[in-house]
């Protein structure tokens, strides 16, 4: 049953990539009376990662790679935390506060887990077992230039896990393909709770995984997030080949930081 809080996009039976927007849209159902927040708070990066949704479908349709995207703000519930998480609904985000995710009871948190994040869940682990052959997980999200008053250099972000194949990959090779500042596990990491969708989808089957995230002055015109996809797309391919599908998943690495270019 079709489900429009989800946004499915077709791939090829065999697929070196499944590609996963937790954050693509900024929407707010009327039932939830706009959390009670004003229109610059709903419309900012707070409420998704703009550009993030625009990349995803260019890399599905460039690589014929399915895709899964959220259709719904990550203010009502963000898909890369466990119900478990106190930020999974926040009460606050960066400067804003989340007035309508305030004094939640138990019931009505349950209610957006079910309405929201189970679905999505659902949806993603249906599309991984239905692959012919074992994809690369892929994460694709967007960050600030600017948080919390402090300005970030870092312009790409190739974010791991436990399992660091792919990204090690991306790493070695970025210098082929792009001249942006790309860290490791920046502007986040493991240590701010950020891979939950590659530990429970990803490195629970044993795939290859890894999280983007591109900064977002990087991506405010179709043009620009078409180049980004370009670029990633050429990217993971080369990581991939020169990874291979079938290597062992390595221990956790220690987090480091390399310039491309």
């Amino acid at each position: 049953m079709e489900n429009s809080n989800i946004e499915v996009l077709p791939g090829r039976d065999i697929a070196p990539f499944l590609f996963v927007c937790e954050h693509a849209c900024l929407n707010i159902p009327a039932e939830f009376q706009k959390l009670g927040l004003s229109d610059e708070a709903r419309s900012s990066h707070v409420a998704w990662d703009p550009g993030a949704g625009a990349v995803t479908r260019h890399l599905s349709r460039s690589l014929d790679c399915p895709a899964v995207l959220g259709r719904f703000s990550r203010l009502l519930y963000d898909c890369n935390r466990p119900p478990e998480a106190a930020d999974a609904i926040p009460v606050k985000s960066e400067i804003y506060e989340i007035s309508g995710n305030v004094g939640l009871s138990e019931q009505e948190r349950s209610r957006r887990v079910e309405q929201f994040y189970r679905p999505f869940e659902q949806e993603l682990s249906a599309q991984l077992d239905s692959q012919t052959s074992p994809a690369a997980l892929v994460t694709i999200h967007s960050f600030t230039p600017v948080y919390n008053g402090v300005k970030r250099d870092v312009e790409l972000g190739i974010l791991h896990d436990a399992d660091s194949r792919l990204a090690d990959a991306m790493l070695a090779v970025a210098s082929r393909h792009t001249n942006l500042n790309v860290q490791r596990n920046e502007p986040y990491g493991p240590r701010n709770g950020v891979t939950h969708t590659l530990k429970l989808q990803g490195i629970s089957r044993g795939l290859l995984n890894v999280m983007l995230e591109v900064r977002n002055d990087l991506l405010q015109t179709p043009a620009q997030c078409d180049a980004i996809a370009e670029m990633l797309a050429g990217l993971l391919a080369d990581a991939l080949a020169a990874v291979g599908s079938a290597s062992e998943p390595t221990s956790g690495r220690s987090v480091l930081s390399t310039r491309a270019g």
